[in-house]
């Protein structure tokens, strides 16, 4: 943490000079070409695994797919419930257990195929399909025998509350109600496949260049893998006219300090990040390029709890409590993000925690972790926190529990898709991760931790928990479900299966020519209205 604060103070001391730079750097107007073409360039940190909507996982991967794919429903950009999409409207039953969406008559895919709700009964076959092992098919179990259908115990699709009565209706029949529908079907892994181009015989990429069939406002045009992925005007699309960008180019960069560097050069429009040791600089400049998104995400640890000690919650516990949260946000990381001292982000679809929080007491810690059998570390085996991306995070929590506890731990960098594979896989000790939903409601982060959920990757289990969080997913009554679902936050608490760290900030540049630029705090972007001056 110390070399982390040396910088940040070389940072200070050159903010007048880097501002300085930088605001004669934004001078600059954009020439007439650039703006004229309407090609938007922005940046792509993690090379996608894959552009097919029921296997993707990653931000990155929907930052692309959200340009070729339009769901029945999609975010709102203010992030307060849906828009028309594919359905241009829809009705619930009186009991709560009925949706009926009807199309829009002028949909159409980038083949020119009419959009049909069958492509819609197609899709939600394959992801709830045993043999696809779709890492999301439980943001369809709301469905009813959804569930029964993805764990081989009902053969039958026809049993499952999908029907399309006519090429422009679909019909939803839930097992429950699920006042969270609408967010759920909003949601990446919802998006529609072109079922014909899926049939086509064996070995036809379809998720690549000329194959991909899309019913978005772009279609795949490049996708050079650690280069660039292109996507062009969709001239086939619904609302194709209110499209005014023509191209847009999402450019791979390695880290924070490329992109910003790329950014000056003007060879991108919108970066990921920005690097901590510059923001106080772009702070300052005229006109502004700096813009923050509050995300509704936990920057989290996993702890695997099948792993020994860490199925002991004492150790957990031990661990967690001598983590300095407000340090790291106001000391390490200063980009506006705030401690987490419980684990569902504050504002998810109005879900309020009941008070329950995680904070230091390192006496305590001490003493749980001697009770568990090491005292002052003696004894504890030296594991690893494995991550994605290069965080002083880390570093500085490395120091907590080495200067507190005792304890050494190894920190190791993998690819991205390589650490979610080892997530997936139970192949880690300690995992960095961060919890975002895939939908507005606090629903996800609960069911993901649900016993036997796929993104419960600290293999964790307590009865009590999955009781809760079954009964908050069906109740309707929102006090009700807003206290099952505080009951279940406090058990989280309790035994820390995850230990919150820090509610993130997205920080990010723009230049000042980009108009019209959305996303919301679930990393959503909306392509259509953004344009170029």
């Amino acid at each position: 943490m110390s070399d982390s604060n040396r910088r940040l103070r070389a940072a200070i001391l050159a903010g007048l000079a880097i501002g300085a730079l930088l605001a004669g750097c934004h001078r600059r107007e954009p020439s007439v070409s650039a703006a004229s073409l309407q090609v938007l360039r922005v940046s792509q940190r993690n090379e996608p695994a894959t552009l097919d909507p029921q296997l993707a996982t990653l931000p990155d991967e929907f930052f692309v797919l959200r340009a070729l794919s339009e769901g029945l429903v999609t975010p709102a950009p203010d992030g307060h419930g849906v828009k028309p999409g594919a359905a241009e409207k829809w009705e619930l039953s009186a009991d709560g257990l009925t949706w009926t969406f009807h199309l829009r008559a002028g949909a159409h895919w980038s083949n020119g195929d009419p959009v049909t709700a069958r492509d819609f009964l197609y899709s939600f076959r394959r992801v709830l399909t045993p043999a696809l092992a779709a890492p999301k098919a439980q943001l369809f179990f709301a469905v009813k025998n959804a569930r029964a259908f993805y764990r081989g115990e009902l053969a039958d699709f026809a049993a499952v509350g999908f029907a399309a009565p006519d090429d422009r209706t679909l019909v939803i029949t839930l097992g429950h109600p699920a006042p969270h529908l609408l967010a759920l079907a909003a949601s990446g892994p919802w998006l529609p496949v072109h079922s014909a181009t899926l049939e086509k015989p064996r070995g036809t990429a379809w998720t690549r260049p000329g194959n991909f069939v899309g019913n978005g406002p772009f279609t795949l045009a490049v996708w050079h893998p650690n280069q660039q992925i292109v996507v062009r005007k969709n001239p086939a699309y619904w609302d194709a006219a209110a499209v005014r960008l023509a191209e847009i180019r999402f450019v791979a960069m390695d880290n924070g300090e490329s992109e910003e560097r790329a950014f000056r050069a003007r060879q991108l429009d919108v970066t990921l990040s920005v690097p901590a040791t510059k923001l106080a600089a772009y702070r300052l400049t005229k006109p502004a390029v700096l813009r923050q998104i509050p995300l509704a995400e936990t920057r989290c640890l996993a702890l695997n709890t099948r792993r020994a000690p860490l199925g002991d919650p004492r150790v957990r516990r031990a661990l967690a409590l001598v983590i300095d949260r407000p340090a790291l946000v106001e000391k390490v990381l200063l980009g506006g993000q705030s401690p987490a001292l419980n684990f569902i982000p504050p504002g998810l679809a109005g879900y309020v925690g009941g008070g329950e929080q995680v904070t230091g007491d390192h006496a305590e810690a001490r003493r749980l972790l001697a009770e568990a059998g090491y005292p002052d570390g003696r004894g504890f085996p030296r594991l690893e926190v494995s991550t994605w991306v290069n965080s002083p995070v880390l570093e500085a929590i490395q120091q907590m529990w080495r200067q507190e506890l005792g304890l050494e731990v190894a920190l190791v960098q993998r690819e991205a898709r390589v650490h979610l594979a080892a997530l997936n896989a139970g192949d880690y000790a300690i995992a960095f991760l961060p919890a975002i939903p895939d939908y507005n409601d606090a629903s996800d982060l609960f069911e993901d931790l649900a016993t036997g959920a796929s993104a419960n990757y600290p293999g964790w289990s307590n009865p009590d928990y999955d009781r809760l969080v079954a009964e908050a997913g069906r109740t309707t009554d929102a006090a009700r479900r807003q206290e099952l679902y505080q009951r279940a936050e406090h058990i989280l608490l309790t035994e820390l299966p995850i230990v919150p760290l820090y509610f993130n900030v997205q920080n990010f540049l723009i230049q000042s020519n980009v108009r019209e630029w959305r996303q919301d705090g679930l990393w959503t972007r909306f392509y259509q209205p953004v344009y170029l001056e």
